[in-house]
C-alpha cells in the first residue's frame, strides 16, 4: 500500500507544472474578464456621463444598451454554472490538452478547423458556448414536478443533476457538429485535394478534426445514456438526425458549403405551410419539400435543422427531466427554437452593417440578406453561380453592395424582431423567476448587438 501510494505521489509531482499552469490559467481567466468588463463599463458610464453633460440641453441621453457578457455573466450567476468551453474541468483534461497541442501545429495554416476553434474560443458576442446556459435557465425558470425526489436535486443552483448533465451533452454535440463541419474535401478530383503545397496541412487538420468531433459526440452520447430516459435519448437523437439533413438541402460546392436555389426551381409555396416539426411527433422528419421557394421559409427550415432543432428540443427534453407538463415542454421547445432562429438572424446581418466588406472577410450564401434580395434581385444568382465549384470564387464585395442597396437588410433585421418577439411571448408562459427575467436580458441584448 506504502509503495502504490508512493507511486502515486510520483505521478502527481511529475504532472502538478502542467496542472499548475493550466490552473492558473483557468483562475486568472475569470479575473482578467471581469477587470475588462468593469473597465469597459467605466469608460462607458465616464462617456456617457460628458456627453450628457455638455449637452444636456440640447440632446436627450440616449437608453442605455444591454451588455451581452454582463447579461451571460448575470445568467451563469444564476444557475451557479459557468458554461464556457474553458471551464476547469475541460482545462485539466488530458484529452483536450492533448487536441490543444496538436492545434497549434496546425498555426499560420488555411484549414478550417483554426477559425472553427477562434471562433469557439472567442469570449465576444459571436460567442457559442451560451446554448447550455441557456438549457439551464429554462430548466430553472420552469421549476421541477414535486414528485422529483431530493437527491437528484441541486438546490444551490435551482436545477437537477441531469438536467446540468443535459446542458453539457447539448454543448458537446454542437461543437462535434461544428468541429466535423471544418473538415476540408481533399478528393483528388478538388481543388483542395490537387494543391501540393497545402495538403499535407490540410489532411493533419481532418485528423484532427474528426478525432476531436467524434470524441465529443462519443463522450456526448455516453453521458446522455447515463440519463436513463428513453423519450429525452429519442429528442436528443432526433436532433442529430436533423443536423445531419440539414446538409442535403439545396446545391453544395465541393467542400459541401451551401449555395441558394436558383430562382424559379420551385413553385412559391402557401404562407400556410408551417415551417417546423409535428409538436406531438418530433421524431417525424420535418416537410421540407414542401416550403422550398419561399427565402423566409427556406431560411427556416434550414436553420431549425442546423440550430433551432438541438436548442429547442433540448430545452423539452429539459423539462421531461423535470416531469413537466407536455404543454410546459412544448413551449419550451418554441422558446428555444425562436431564440435559436433570433440569434442566427442577428449573425447573418452583422457582416451587412458596415458600408463595405471588411478585408478577408466573407458570409453564408444562404444567410437571410442573401436569400431575401435573391428573391428581390433574381439577376444576383449569375454571381452565386460561380461558386458550384468553390464558393471562394463569389466575388463577396459585389453581393455585399447589392444587399446594402436592396431591401434584404431591412427584412432580415424584421425577421430577428419576429422571432424575438416570438420568444419573449412564449416566455409569458413561465413563472416569474430571476432566471426568467436573465432569459429575458439575453434576447434584449443580442437586440443590441
Amino acid at each position: 500500500m506504502y509503495r502504490a501510494s508512493g507511486r502515486i505521489m510520483q505521478q502527481l509531482r511529475h504532472r502538478m507544472p502542467a496542472l499548475e499552469g493550466r490552473l492558473a490559467v483557468s483562475l486568472a481567466a475569470p479575473a482578467l474578464k471581469t477587470f475588462t468588463q468593469r473597465q469597459q463599463q467605466r469608460h462607458e458610464q465616464v462617456r456617457w456621463t460628458a456627453t450628457s453633460t455638455v449637452s444636456s440641453k440640447q440632446v436627450t441621453t440616449p437608453p442605455p444598451r444591454h451588455d451581452w457578457n454582463r447579461a451571460v455573466s448575470e445568467a451563469e450567476r444564476i444557475v451557479g454554472y459557468p458554461t464556457s468551453f474553458l471551464s476547469l474541468r475541460w482545462l485539466l483534461s488530458d484529452e483536450i490538452a492533448n487536441v490543444a497541442l496538436h492545434l497549434r501545429k496546425l498555426v499560420g495554416s488555411a484549414h478550417p478547423l483554426m477559425k472553427t476553434a477562434k471562433h469557439l474560443l472567442y469570449n465576444g458576442k459571436n460567442t457559442m458556448q451560451a446554448w447550455g446556459l441557456i438549457v439551464l435557465l429554462v430548466s430553472k425558470a420552469a421549476g421541477h414536478a414535486p414528485s422529483v425526489p431530493d437527491v437528484e436535486q441541486d438546490k444551490s443552483a435551482g436545477v437537477l443533476h441531469s438536467q446540468r448533465a443535459l446542458a453539457e451533452v447539448t454543448e458537446m454535440i454542437r461543437i462535434s457538429h461544428l468541429v466535423h463541419n471544418s473538415v476540408v474535401n481533399l478528393q483528388s478530383s478538388t481543388e483542395a485535394g490537387q494543391d501540393a503545397a497545402t495538403y499535407d496541412d490540410m489532411s493533419f487538420g481532418n485528423k484532427i478534426g474528426l478525432l476531436t468531433g467524434d470524441y465529443l459526440l462519443g463522450h456526448s452520447s455516453a453521458e446522455l445514456a447515463n440519463l436513463r430516459n428513453q423519450e429525452v435519448v429519442e429528442l436528443i437523437s432526433s436532433a442529430v438526425r436533423d443536423f445531419s439533413e440539414s446538409e442535403f438541402i439545396g446545391e453544395r460546392d465541393e467542400q459541401n458549403n451551401p449555395l441558394p436555389y436558383k430562382p424559379g426551381t420551385f413553385q412559391r409555396p402557401s404562407l400556410s405551410v408551417a415551417v417546423d416539426f409535428n409538436e406531438h411527433d418530433v421524431m417525424t422528419p420535418m416537410p421540407i419539400a414542401q416550403v422550398l421557394g419561399n427565402p423566409e421559409q427556406e431560411w427556416e427550415c434550414r436553420n431549425i435543422l442546423n440550430a433551432g432543432s438541438l436548442l429547442g428540443k433540448s430545452c423539452q427534453a429539459s423539462l421531461k427531466l423535470a416531469g413537466q407538463s407536455e404543454e410546459l415542454q412544448r413551449h419550451a421547445y418554441r422558446f428555444g427554437k425562436h431564440l435559436a432562429l433570433a440569434w442566427q438572424a442577428c449573425l447573418d446581418a452583422e457582416p451587412f452593417q458596415c458600408p463595405t466588406l471588411p478585408l478577408d472577410t466573407t458570409f453564408s450564401l444562404v444567410s437571410a440578406p442573401v436569400l431575401f434580395h435573391l428573391e428581390h434581385d433574381p439577376s444576383l444568382y449569375a454571381q452565386l453561380e460561380k461558386g458550384k465549384q468553390s464558393v471562394d470564387n463569389v466575388d463577396y464585395d459585389a453581393i455585399h453592395k447589392a444587399v446594402l442597396a436592396g431591401p434584404a437588410l431591412a427584412k432580415t433585421k424584421e425577421l430577428q424582431r419576429k422571432h424575438t418577439a416570438a420568444a419573449l411571448a412564449v416566455l409569458q408562459h413561465f413563472p416569474a423567476t430571476d432566471a426568467r427575467q436573465a432569459l429575458e436580458n439575453i434576447i434584449l441584448a443580442m437586440q443590441d448587438l
